[in-house]
């Protein structure tokens, strides 16, 4: 009871508005006053959508959910009906190759891909089982030559990752994306190109998608009885004896969430501690790629992703959103779809492009996100760290993609959240204990 209380005195500042910061609200507005901040006028970051015309727009990707984390599961459908407001749907996804429809994951269907670089793959897939190779999981570039050969990776792997990252493979630590790429053993893979059974191991080889609005719809769920303050930037952070001040005194916080870009702190936070300083400046200039976004009509399919490896195309995805529920088209259109590009394209340049793209695509709107894909370096890890222990002590807590500087999708962002919602709850549990 007394640890409950000591809780309930503090006064806990989030500050953003996304997936991450608004389920830490949820999951502490219960044990102490939360106030979320958001600098734009919509709460959602990269998982807001907007409708336009009765079409709607994930203006950053697509974005579904499902988890293999059954805690993240539990939580999460404590929200939300699940057979009265989401649908449940099958990972249909494909790689466009060659002006053709290959199965995803490619790996999986080498089957379908000429003969001649499907004897090259079987091969060397093989050679890599005869000479016992280690994988080198020193970085990216290694790792995919030496789980699927010089072949799978010169058709598809390299360019595709290339066009995502923008930056030599070879110098991208593996560790920070583990979790996200294909893990397959060569005999896995030989059995599926046999057998032709379906990928069911990923992470959203089935996921659930609101009935009408989207990720968006997730967002104002979650932001129900929350204190939100919209338009609202944080310009500066400092520490006194008497708590956190922010904006110079206009609110004042025991503790406070940052889900805002770590490269910023450096800016924001006024101190005189040297530690803290040198911590946030080495973290002022991580590299991250924004994203060209554009909404489009397309003709009919089945797909729900389409990746795009071939260097002659500059977006290197199709996110078909008007398939993942028909409220996400407008009633007397055609199917909607999303086409994803790294790096900044003109409008002009878009439309360019879209006409070479399957599906006989026509912009409806057209968007850019200057940081989506978080690029990691060596030491990033590291300096991360550092961030996190010099400022935990004055009560300070980095969270979310671009905070903790980690490639989350929207589960991971909730399993974060709860470990640190329950790291803050046994922080408050043992000051009341000494």
């Amino acid at each position: 009871m007394l640890a409950k209380k000591l809780l309930s005195n503090k006064h806990i500042v989030v500050i953003g508005a996304g997936i991450s910061g608004l389920s830490m609200a949820k999951m502490l507005q219960n044990h102490c006053k939360v106030t979320v901040l958001e600098k734009g006028a919509q709460a959602g970051g990269l998982i807001q959508c907007k409708e336009l015309n009765g079409n709607l727009f994930h203006i950053v990707g697509g974005h579904v959910f499902n988890s293999k984390n059954q805690t993240v599961l539990n939580w999460f459908w404590q929200h939300f009906n699940k057979e009265k407001e989401f649908l449940k749907a099958k990972r249909n996804a494909a790689v466009y190759l060659n002006g053709k429809r290959i199965g995803y994951p490619i790996e999986n269907f080498i089957y379908q891909l000429a003969d001649e670089d499907a004897k090259a793959i079987v091969n060397e897939l093989v050679q890599l089982v005869k000479t016992n190779q280690v994988e080198n999981r020193d970085n990216f570039r290694d790792f995919l030559l030496n789980k699927f050969g010089a072949t799978l990776y010169n058709l598809y792997f390299g360019p595709y990752n290339n066009k995502i990252w923008k930056r030599d493979l070879s110098k991208i630590p593996l560790d920070w994306l583990a979790e996200k790429l294909p893990m397959p053993k060569i005999n896995e893979i030989l059995q599926s190109n046999i057998l032709k059974h379906q990928e069911t191991e990923m992470v959203h080889a089935n996921f659930y998608y609101p009935v009408k609005g989207g990720s968006q719809f997730i967002i104002n769920r979650l932001a129900e009885g929350l204190d939100i303050k919209l338009s609202y930037a944080v310009t500066k952070i400092e520490p006194t004896t008497k708590g956190l001040l922010i904006n110079g005194g206009e609110i004042m916080a025991d503790q406070i969430i940052y889900c805002g870009d770590v490269r910023k702190l450096n800016s924001i936070f006024a101190t005189d501690n040297a530690s803290i300083t040198k911590a946030t400046n080495l973290v002022k200039d991580l590299p991250a790629n924004g994203t060209t976004n554009a909404l489009c009509e397309t003709d009919e399919t089945d797909i729900s992703w389409m990746y795009l490896p071939e260097e002659k195309y500059k977006a290197h995805r199709i996110i078909y959103t008007g398939n993942f529920s028909s409220t996400n088209n407008a009633p007397a259109g055609r199917k909607t779809c999303v086409v994803e590009f790294s790096g900044q394209y003109t409008e002009a340049v878009v439309k360019e492009e879209l006409i070479h793209l399957p599906g006989n695509l026509t912009m409806l709107a057209y968007n850019y996100h200057p940081d989506s894909y978080i690029i990691h370096e060596q030491n990033t890890n590291n300096l991360i760290q550092s961030v996190k222990t010099e400022l935990a002590p004055l009560g300070i807590h980095l969270l979310g993609r671009f905070a903790e500087w980690q490639y989350y999708n929207m589960d991971k962002c909730i399993e974060s959240a709860m470990s640190l919602a329950d790291k803050i709850k046994l922080m408050n549990e043992n000051a009341n204990t000494n």
